[in-house]
């Protein structure tokens, strides 16, 4: 009987099992999905994570199509000249294995969950029509040509995810491109409307988030604040910001910009067309997507340019790359240092307790502030001390920046400082790690007297080339700080490891862990009062 005869009983059969098999290929999918939005939706992260994983996943996937297929041809051997609808008892078998893998999918820990978006849920449906074409595509030309195998060739659809994934993201970058366009315009419409509204930019490396937090908290002694919330740092972040936060009583909006590639500050700054701005430190973060630390200056050198000669600036003035874009640019500007005394605000008698850190600023023809903060390190008192400069800027008074540093609290997993039991103390530094931020914890680390100091950490990442050269190098500092090293995950266990016996440190005292729970036995076995851990890093999902 020809297959697509509608008197075939197979052909509706075929028809409900696509339906079911392009359902659990959407749930298979998981991990694709999850990583194109990691990557912002730009494919080139997603083709980035199958390179540095050496396919992983795809491992798994093919070891899915390859066991279920095995069961599909093994009930169709046995059961085809016997009784012919028993043929299809190899499907329960792999319909049974597909729902085993998605719940160790769903099972396995995520730093950063995939998000429901409307934009994913677009992605979804697509992708659901497209295996729908492959499942009943495949098993109608296996059916037609190869009948023997009848439905067993449906086995190996969980491998088209490769291509289906990506191809369903590519089949609908117009329209979401219209749909975008759309929400930006109505944000840049409201914005319209407010000429009143104070509007600060934050970009650089690292510290962002950090700043645009220490901004908020100060700023909000005297104004009502706007600020983009978590890491909404992308266009759409910031134009939902305008658009579901932003209100009519709101004086300031902050928006902190991210970005991965020339001309993205440019894009937040069109959007927001802010008047004032701060640029934080700037090194090699995210070189795997900018490629060299000149692409990366010139973007965020994108804030400054834009303010143009009416606008105003704060620049980090210790950090040799923000310092450059500082003396280049034409907008009105200050600096900031914590050692240079001809900055326009430095800072004095830096002193780090078991509950924060104390220091005096020095606002140049305004006077001096002594701040207490809850926060460690003196990457945030340059932090701080960046959001005292525009603070005056915009007006306060010296008591007010002072009552608003004392109101900042801690970033959490940003050097969040946590005391558990038996006086042992843990540096929560997961949110991420950089080169250079990775140095400021291990400074924080030394400066606790009379601890034993633990060190866990996966490496870092997103270095492009120079990754393992960082890692090494980050191997190298950790030996002349760290009583105990636990390495988490494979990654960069090697090049970390390498750094650290290269610089003398015993062998014996480096640990390694698999994953967080592995962690968790060996603090178990080694913990002691008077410990201080030092958590930097926890590896993005791209790189599990």
């Amino acid at each position: 009987m020809d297959f697509f005869d509608w008197s075939n009983p197979h052909l509706y059969i075929a028809m409900i099992l696509s339906v079911i098999n392009a359902v659990l290929l959407c749930f298979e999918g998981y991990k694709f999905l999850q990583i194109i939005q990691l990557s912002g939706y730009h494919l080139r992260g997603y083709f980035d994570w199958l390179r540095d994983t050496k396919g992983k996943y795809v491992v798994r996937l093919l070891s899915l199509s390859l066991l279920s297929l095995a069961c599909l041809l093994v009930t169709n051997v046995i059961f085809r000249d016997f009784v012919d609808y028993l043929s299809y008892l190899g499907l329960v078998l792999y319909f049974l294995l597909s729902i085993f893998f998605i719940v160790k999918i769903f099972q396995a820990p995520k730093k950063t969950p995939l998000k429901m978006t409307n934009r994913m849920n677009r992605s979804i449906v697509m992708l659901f029509v497209l295996n729908l074409i492959v499942s009943f595509g495949f098993i109608a030309l296996s059916s037609v040509f190869v009948p023997f195998l009848r439905f067993s060739i449906v086995a190996l659809t969980p491998l088209t995810l490769l291509i289906t994934v990506p191809f369903a993201h590519w089949l609908l970058k117009p329209v979401e491109k219209g749909i975008n366009l759309g929400y930006i315009r109505k944000a840049k419409a409201v914005l319209a409307d407010r000429p009143d509204l104070i509007k600060i930019g934050i970009t650089g490396s690292y510290g962002k988030t950090s700043v645009k937090n220490f901004l908020t908290a100060i700023l909000s002694e005297k104004y009502s604040v706007c600020s983009t919330p978590l890491n909404f740092n992308t266009p759409m972040g910031i134009t939902k910001t305008v658009l579901e936060f932003l209100s009519k009583t709101n004086q300031v909006l902050i928006a902190e910009m991210g970005a991965r590639q020339v001309g993205d500050i440019k894009e937040l700054c069109d959007i927001v067309e802010p008047q004032y701005g701060i640029l934080t430190s700037i090194g090699e973060q995210h070189l795997a997507t900018f490629y060299s630390l000149d692409n990366i200056k010139r973007t965020k050198s994108e804030l400054p340019n834009y303010l143009g000669e009416k606008g105003y600036c704060v620049f980090d003035g210790d950090n040799e790359n923000t310092r450059s874009i500082y003396t280049n640019a034409s907008c009105q500007k200050s600096f900031v240092s914590l050692v240079d005394k001809t900055a326009d605000c430095y800072v004095t008698d830096i002193e780090q307790t078991t509950k924060g850190t104390n220091f005096v600023a020095h606002i140049k023809n305004v006077g001096e502030i002594k701040c207490e903060t809850k926060l460690f390190g003196k990457h945030n008192v340059m932090n701080i001390v960046l959001c005292i400069t525009l603070a005056n800027k915009l007006g306060l008074s010296l008591q007010e920046i002072k009552k608003g540093v004392a109101r900042i609290l801690p970033v959490e997993h940003r050097l969040q400082l946590i005391r558990a039991d038996n006086d042992v103390l843990i540096l929560d530094d997961t949110y991420n790690a950089s080169i250079e931020g990775s140095n400021r914890a291990l400074e924080v680390l030394e400066s606790f007297d009379g601890y034993r100091k633990i060190v866990i950490t996966p490496g870092l990442v997103e270095l492009g080339t120079i990754e393992r050269l960082a890692n090494y190098r980050f191997g190298e500092r950790i030996a002349k700080v760290a009583d105990l090293v636990i390495i988490v995950n494979e990654t960069h266990y090697l090049a970390i490891k390498e750094g650290l016996v290269d610089a003398g440190f015993d062998e014996k005292y480096i640990l390694h862990a698999d994953n967080a729970e592995s962690v968790k036995n060996l603090l178990t076995e080694n913990i002691k009062p008077k410990d201080i851990i030092l958590w930097e890093n926890d590896l993005p999902d791209n790189y599990r």
